[in-house]
């Protein structure tokens, strides 16, 4: 079979993607949309995934560039002739292929184009409804896209809902964090909270910086691993100066891939205030190194984190019972290995990459099978 995978850019979650499937039978043509500001994955293509030349890729696509990025694909698809086009998220690189006319598409959700882009009037609900009418299947890595989808009449039976999962051996528990604790000069007394997603509204990291500043003054021993960045390191930085906390925190910019596990190894809690999430990458990958949760009581976290067994939930957006629930998480240290257990049981039963992966090649066959909606 000969795919077209066409993304908005080439990021990490891409890269194992494309990773996995030059390890198939599949011949794969890569297409990124747009390059948005600096390159947010490092690593070359997988060997076997073959680039595509055209007239985007190389800077932020905007809405005058649609006619000339719509003829330029129709020539990529006349020249690739492809069994499928794989394309998303919904509303930028599903929106062109669906306009492209190419049948079969398989579009797959990241998350917050469903979730919150599609719930926006006017231009985001027609594009979502333009694409989900020209989709041969629809993937979505949570119950909460999966809904979101049959609301807008999408038929459920050619819905494919797997979580992404991750690399269970390369994320896994244990003691060694790479020396992360001692190069802080964090003594075995501290507590230490563990924030990776990327400093942008979306995410709560302002109503998390708060709550850090909250619980922080009310626990000497609080520490802070905040790898990561984004449009509002700026204001985060702020509130941790202004609360006084900036010294118990250690800032590492952009992890790779490689050395993640260790963070989340010299972590005790891992959290997320994120406002909008399916199945997050980032709670798998700490799940999947036995670290306990504290996450906002949003739908995609809801399916991952039962309160009181792999972590606890709390309001989305209160910083104030954010923090308390960082105090009741460091009172409870006795209670954190058998959630930390739980966790991994769970990784271990729902996150395997390896295993999930499959169910995209089920979203090919059935594309090719069903052929044209």
């Amino acid at each position: 079979m000969r795919i077209l995978y066409f993304t908005r850019d080439y990021t990490p979650h891409d890269h194992r993607f494309l990773a996995s499937l030059a390890e198939s039978e599949h011949q794969v043509f890569f297409l990124p949309l747009e390059r948005r500001g600096h390159r947010q994955e490092a690593r070359p293509l997988p060997p076997g995934i073959t680039p595509v030349s055209w007239a985007g890729g190389e800077k932020p696509a905007r809405l005058w560039d649609v006619p000339r990025l719509l003829r330029s694909l129709r020539r990529v698809i006349d020249q690739i002739k492809p069994d499928v086009l794989h394309a998303g998220p919904v509303q930028t690189a599903a929106l062109l292929a669906a306009l492209s006319g190419f049948r079969p598409l398989v579009t797959m959700s990241w998350g917050s184009d469903m979730l919150v882009d599609a719930e926006r009037r006017g231009y985001y609900r027609w594009a979502t409804s333009y694409v989900l009418k020209r989709s041969a299947v629809f993937l979505g890595d949570c119950n909460a896209v999966r809904q979101k989808g049959l609301s807008f009449g999408y038929p459920d039976e050619q819905i494919i809902t797997f979580p992404w999962g991750v690399d269970l051996d390369h994320f896994s528990p244990g003691i060694e964090d790479g020396g992360l604790r001692r190069q802080s000069g964090w003594a075995g007394g501290t507590f230490v909270v563990m924030h990776v997603r990327s400093w942008a509204p979306v995410y709560g990291v302002d109503v998390f910086a708060k709550a850090f500043v909250i619980a922080a003054q009310r626990l000497p021993e609080l520490r802070l691993l905040m790898p990561g960045d984004g449009p509002l390191e700026g204001k985060i930085r702020q509130i941790f100066i202004q609360g006084g906390v900036i010294d118990r925190i250690k800032f590492s910019g952009q992890v790779k891939q490689a050395d993640l596990p260790d963070y989340y190894r010299a972590a005790d809690l891992y959290v997320s205030a994120s406002h909008s999430d399916g199945s997050s990458v980032s709670l798998m990958e700490a799940l999947a190194c036995g670290l306990p949760a504290l996450v906002s009581d949003i739908p995609g976290n809801r399916e991952w984190i039962e309160h009181g067994v792999q972590g606890w939930q709390f309001p989305d957006g209160d910083a104030e019972a954010l923090a308390a629930g960082i105090l009741q998480a460091a009172a409870a240290k006795e209670n954190l290995v058998k959630m930390g257990q739980a966790a991994r049981q769970l990784a271990e039963a729902r996150a395997d990459w390896r295993r999930n992966f499959k169910k995209l090649l089920d979203a090919y066959q059935l594309a090719q099978r069903d052929g044209i909606r």
